[in-house]
């Protein structure tokens, strides 16, 4: 009995030895087998663009399934090693390509920001520089247009300073004097129209050749009549347009004579409508030559 019980002690050691060794042979091979196709899988994935993330998955893959390989390495075939090897070569190849690959797509976007800020300072630097030309154009056209107001203001004093030195300084008060007394309420082109009368008058041979000659000629205006010549204070806008007058402004149209027909003696009226030629008529004053 105690042989028979040995000898079949013996079978089921045998059994069993040979169980696991079956067992491990077939793990060992699946392993593999899940070991390759997981690999195939990442390093497609890490070649379709994955970057570091595909990296990490592979290194984590790589360096767990040998663990579990090498528990018993001594029992493992040889060519499974190579299988395990050459997949371990393929996923450092993988991952060192896809560092470069990362690399020089990271060098390529710096180069492209770096030629954009290039381009974009340029860009500054020339709208800089347009900004500050317009400016200079301005300043020297600003300067150019302020002589040139200057020149003119220049020109029109000595045009009066020169129309006043034909005067003498009583003719002058004078016809200060009746252009306000005549015309002191109306506009500026009103005032002028009566200096621009009485230098007519100066300058035509039917009348005498000086401005006091000319006011104080008998009959010829109501203020000299009435002495309000004498009474009136001379404002400085009237100045300025018996200046203007005597600068050359003129709008009489060649015309010698004035009236107010609604303030002038019916007398007066008709002999303006019979003897005399109508120009125009301005601020409530009719003109005739």
């Amino acid at each position: 009995m105690l042989t028979i019980f040995s000898f079949l002690q013996g079978i089921y050691r045998f059994i069993k030895k040979m169980a696991v060794t079956v067992t491990k042979k077939m793990y060992r091979t699946a392993a593999v087998f899940v070991s390759m196709a997981a690999v195939v899988t990442v390093i497609t994935l890490t070649s379709s663009g994955f970057g570091t993330g595909g990296r990490s998955v592979i290194s984590a893959y790589a360096e767990t399934v040998p663990q579990s390989l090498e528990e018993d390495e001594e029992e493992t075939a040889p060519e499974e090693m190579n299988m395990i090897t050459e997949a371990k070569i393929r996923v450092e190849l993988t991952d060192s390509d896809s560092r470069r690959d990362g690399q020089l797509f990271a060098g390529s976007i710096l180069e492209r920001d770096v030629r954009k800020k290039q381009a974009m300072d340029e860009l500054m630097k020339a709208q800089a520089e347009e900004t500050k030309l317009e400016f200079v154009r301005q300043e020297e056209e600003r300067a150019r247009q302020e002589a040139e107001a200057a020149r003119l203001q220049a020109e029109e004093e000595a045009r009066k300073n020169a129309a006043r030195t034909s005067l003498s300084e009583e003719d002058y008060n004078v016809l200060l004097k009746i252009v306000q007394a005549e015309a002191g309420i109306c506009d500026e082109k009103g005032r002028i129209l009566v200096a621009n009368v009485i230098l007519n008058r100066v300058r035509s041979s039917e009348f005498p050749n000086s401005v006091t000659a000319v006011v104080y000629q008998p009959s010829q205006f109501s203020p000299v009549s009435n002495g309000n010549i004498n009474r009136v204070k001379v404002t400085e806008e009237t100045k300025q347009c018996v200046d203007r007058a005597l600068a050359g402004e003129d709008y009489s149209q060649g015309a010698l004579y004035f009236m107010n027909r609604g303030r002038s003696r019916s007398g007066a009226v008709k002999w303006f409508d019979s003897r005399l030629t109508y120009l125009f008529e301005h601020d409530r004053h009719q003109f005739y030559r």
